[in-house]
């Protein structure tokens, strides 16, 4: 095989990579270490927002923002291209916490988020600091169907998809990278390579890292099975959130723990995740409990991905390093990647999403 772009990992950001770089008429291929749009793809929240943007860099939120206002459009093209609802809905999040309220407000009126006081909901245990603002704007959309979606998508594309294909090593010659070498003992060529594997990327890269800084974040979410409209908007509090679904499914998350590479579930998180939620919401005590599950994130410093080209070697490209907002940040990641990549004028400033080589 030998195509224009070979890009290692089939998450959404991979796939939409895959989908921008198609549409501009190169040929693609993905190559994925297991089945398409499943690791953090499939097992996030699906909240289209930085949980408390006011906390982020402006790089992060403009990023995140691109994808946000992407995410409409993106949702509706799926929808009639695979017959697959992501369920974009934009229900709207009830943000509580201890945090600045005027310093959040102002946020919201410098960067025309609209957000209102809300006051008629409160935890159990919630005490006379916590804060609260009602962020209409916040969207959500359904993880499961997003990767089934973008994976159907992809497929209509005549993208050429791989799953269960390892990368084990890349082949250098002089500051190109030839071919790259697999698990099942292949080598797949193609003149430009873009590393999307996620939580797996520095490890993917092995000796080409060249001090990029991502590694395995864990998350675990509890999931419930409520009558529908018993919540009806996302309630975050304190690190800690509730999501609802048009069927009466609530997703309640999310744990960060560092445990390397390790997906296992703990009671310890399913305690806390249980009185999280029925501190916030006691009807949920009536609700059955469906799932307990974990996905690992790309955890990098200060939620900042790199989408750049690699520093020494002119073929190599990477898009990773979302940390909690990789769905949310899709859309305009792959737009930013393909732009790099084709050297095109770009829509954000490329070189905030640089490939850093400074030690932390």
């Amino acid at each position: 095989m030998n195509v224009d772009v070979l890009i290692i990992g089939g998450g959404i950001n991979g796939l939409l990579s895959a989908m921008a770089l198609r549409r501009e008429g190169l040929h693609v291929a993905v190559a994925e270490q297991g089945e398409m749009a499943q690791e953090s793809t499939w097992a996030g929240a699906g909240i289209l927002s930085p949980l408390l943007p006011w906390d982020y860099e402006k790089e992060v939120n403009a990023l995140s923002e691109r994808g946000r206002t992407l995410w409409p459009r993106l949702a509706e093209a799926l929808l009639a291209s695979t017959g697959i609802d992501p369920e974009y809905q934009a229900c709207g999040m009830l943000a509580m916490g201890h945090f600045d309220k005027s310093t959040a407000e102002s946020w919201c009126a410098a960067h025309g988020w609209q957000c209102a006081p809300a006051t008629e909901f409160r935890p159990l245990d919630s005490d006379g600091n916590t804060a609260s603002l009602w962020l209409p704007q916040v969207a959500q959309a359904r993880n499961p169907r997003i990767a089934r979606a973008v994976h159907a998508a992809c497929a209509q594309s005549d993208i050429t998809l791989l799953p269960h294909t390892r990368v084990t090593g890349f082949r250098r010659h002089a500051d190109n990278i030839a071919a790259i070498t697999t698990a099942e003992g292949c080598e797949l060529r193609a003149e430009r390579f873009v590393v999307c594997a996620g939580a797996w990327s520095r490890a993917c890269l092995g000796d080409e890292s060249l001090g990029l800084h991502i590694a395995p974040v864990r998350g675990q979410i509890l999931l419930f099975k409520a009558e529908p409209g018993m919540l009806r908007h996302i309630v975050y509090n304190a690190g800690r959130y509730l999501v609802p679904r048009l069927d009466g499914h609530i997703l309640a998350g999310s744990t960060l723990e560092e445990a390397g590479f390790d997906k296992s579930t703990t009671r310890t998180a399913h305690d806390e995740l249980l009185h999280f939620a029925l501190n916030t919401l006691p009807a949920l005590a009536q609700a059955e409990q469906v799932k307990q599950w974990s996905g690992l994130r790309p955890g990098s410093p200060g939620n900042l991905p790199t989408i750049a080209r690699h520093p020494a070697l002119r073929n190599l490209y990477i898009n990773s390093g979302h940390f909690r907002y990789g769905v949310t940040m899709a859309p305009a990641s792959a737009e930013l990647l393909a732009q790099i990549l084709l050297e095109q004028k770009t829509t954000l400033p490329a070189e905030d999403y640089r490939w850093s080589q400074e030690k932390h």
